[in-house]
């Protein structure tokens, strides 16, 4: 159920007249009932009863319908003008991180008590893709914010960290999540960074470091995995929570191919001490969260990937059917309209298996190797499109002007961050051997 009043987007003050309510915060009691667009059907249409059958991929909740409307328009109408502009300066704009705050878009499925939306996993799935469709870098802070740091607290954290927590990260802080090292990539169970128990017993002393760490320069609260008994290898593993005045130092914002205006740091913890209270689930049990949430956070990276998929395919399509050679549009000729048509019907591929990830996730049965599926072909599919779209827009495509090469630079982190590709195709073939041999 969406909670709290219907918000206007914040839109630049020359546009105050022609403001329209796009929030997913409504008083208004909507029903979870999915519904489909009408679809005109002439009599002779028919060719059976109807009968209860399952319903498409293609059908949504209200709510969900109104996160898409209110996504799109922030971020063509808001989000869009400053996108180039945020990729050069390699930083985000702190008034499109307030205004995702602002339309609701940072407590997605966070409880409305706790100062959220309420509103489903797909939903959140939605919103990243939408914001992809405009610009991967929002969508990414958007994603890990929403898939990761929230969703741990919200799934693992006690009463007391809930509450503690999730009300800023839905309204105000942004959220990053800390557990690669240089160390422990894709293998995230070797990680380094130590936790031990000072001697009064209340108090834990955090010493390593971290890498690669997505929202870390906006970010106000971090969740962080770091090894209580390292004796014990990733049976130690624990998770914690915690704000950036208790230490944690930003040595380094990397300089990248893509994603430019999302931060990328490398994150030193010296003697860093956390409240034993602040161990979100169990000691030792922060591999399981890990695993968990990942697989879920994947689903995320699918999405900003068929996002970013899309918006690369509207951009190229759209010049060339504006751009004439031999007398007729470029998109007329029959070698160019085949390419159109096989890439988006990739592109809708990539979307079915990443919306069918979500509803499994959504209707709690298993989703680890479909959501393997929609990250590592929707990354193959995102980078294929944004290659496409360069070549359709000629000389264009390749320089800045259009926007057009920079879905490709961000199209590579896709196969990489979260899971890389191999790690992906490791977990459907692992799959395949229990069901064949």
């Amino acid at each position: 159920m969406l909670s709290k009043a219907l918000k206007a987007a914040h839109f630049p003050r020359t546009s105050r007249s022609s403001l329209y309510p796009i929030a997913l915060r409504s008083n208004a009691r909507l029903t979870r009932s999915f519904y489909a667009s009408p679809i005109p059907r002439a009599a002779n249409e028919i060719t059976r009863p109807a009968i209860d059958t399952p319903l498409s991929l293609w059908n949504f909740t209200e709510e969900e319908e109104m996160v898409r409307e209110t996504v799109r328009r922030y971020a063509e109408d808001v989000i869009g003008p400053k996108v180039r502009e945020m990729d050069e300066a390699e930083k985000m704009d702190p008034a499109v991180v307030q205004g995702l705050f602002d339309n609701g878009l940072m407590g997605i499925e966070t409880p409305a008590d706790l100062g959220g939306s309420e509103a489903s996993f797909t939903s959140a799935i939605i919103a990243v893709e939408e914001l992809a469709r405009v610009d991967p870098s929002v969508a990414v802070l958007c994603d890990v914010h929403n898939t990761l740091v929230n969703s741990v607290l919200r799934m693992y954290g006690n009463d007391h960290i809930k509450e503690r927590w999730l009300p800023d990260l839905a309204t105000s802080k942004v959220g990053s999540f800390c557990l690669s090292e240089p160390a422990a990539g894709s293998d995230a169970f070797a990680l380094q960074t130590t936790a031990k128990l000072d001697k009064s017993g209340d108090f834990y002393v955090v010493n390593g470091s971290k890498c690669w760490i997505s929202n870390s320069e906006q970010a106000d609260t971090f969740v962080l995995f770091a090894n209580v008994k390292p004796e014990d290898g990733y049976r130690g593993i624990t998770c914690f929570i915690l704000s950036k005045d208790m230490g944690v130092q930003i040595v380094k914002k990397e300089a990248k191919l893509g994603i430019k205006a999302s931060s990328t740091c490398v994150l030193a913890f010296d003697d860093v001490k956390i409240p034993k209270e602040n161990v979100v689930g169990e000691v030792g049990k922060g591999y399981k969260i890990a695993i968990e949430i990942l697989n879920e956070g994947r689903i995320g990276i699918a999405a900003q990937m068929v996002g970013l998929a899309q918006g690369a395919f509207e951009k190229g399509i759209r010049y060339a059917y504006d751009r004439k050679q031999f007398g007729k549009p470029v998109g007329d000729f029959q070698g160019m309209a085949f390419q159109f048509a096989e890439v988006a019907t990739e592109i809708e591929a990539a979307r079915l298996l990443t919306y069918n990830a979500a509803r499994l996730k959504e209707e709690g049965r298993p989703f680890l190797v479909q959501a393997a599926q929609a990250k590592w072909y929707a990354s193959v599919i995102a980078q294929k499109a944004a290659g496409q779209a360069i070549e359709w827009c000629g000389g264009n495509g390749f320089v800045r002007d259009t926007g057009v090469e920079k879905y490709w630079r961000d199209s590579k982190i896709g196969a990489i961050y979260e899971g890389t590709s191999n790690i992906q195709l490791e977990t459907i073939s692992r799959w395949l051997k229990k069901q064949y041999t």
